[in-house]
């Protein structure tokens, strides 16, 4: 039986929500294995001066944890 755990982070990005989320699964992957989904809880845009703004998410990043001879 696999064990998950799940964390939660948040990312930014001047681009898009897509590339927030994209940022945060690539910053929690640097440091946890066995990523299995990232779900994502918020979308947060923060407007700026002259229409320039920041997509901000809120995620939950599910990754299974055990025995690393399991794996």
């Amino acid at each position: 039986m696999a064990i998950a755990k799940i964390i939660e982070v948040s990312a930014v990005s001047d681009k898009s929500f897509d590339d927030a989320v994209k940022d945060a699964y690539n910053e929690v992957s640097k440091t946890v294995r066995n990523v299995q989904s990232v779900y994502v809880e918020d979308f947060i845009y923060e407007p700026g001066k002259d229409q320039a703004g920041r997509f901000r998410v809120h995620c939950k990043v599910t990754f299974i944890v055990g025995n690393p001879d399991d794996m």
